[in-house]
């Protein structure tokens, strides 16, 4: 997390709208969703990037057409990193296929 983000992101306005969007779309990762896959989302991800520029813009911030919930793997993918493993459900680590 950025340094500007920091106070938006532990904001009630922010944990309240990112509980509500993930309640919205089931609680589930829309990428895999869209891939057949379900998988449980845990991050509610802004499409458009949050800048210092943006913000203090709720239209972009809090807009449910700005969100997307998104598992861990989906996430990280979305910003470019790639995990060499996976945990099972388990909670055993496993290589990454």
């Amino acid at each position: 997390m950025q340094d500007f983000a920091k106070s938006f992101y532990k904001s009630k306005a922010w944990q309240k709208c990112r509980a509500a969007y993930a309640a919205s779309v089931g609680g589930l990762c829309e990428d895999c969703l869209d891939s057949g896959i379900v998988q449980a989302g845990e991050i509610v991800h802004h499409v458009r990037a949050l800048t210092p520029d943006n913000i203090d813009d709720p239209s972009v911030t809090l807009s449910t057409d700005n969100l997307r919930l998104l598992c861990r793997d989906c996430h990280g993918r979305r910003h470019g990193h790639v995990r060499r493993y996976r945990i099972d459900a388990v909670g055993r680590v496993t290589a990454r296929r």
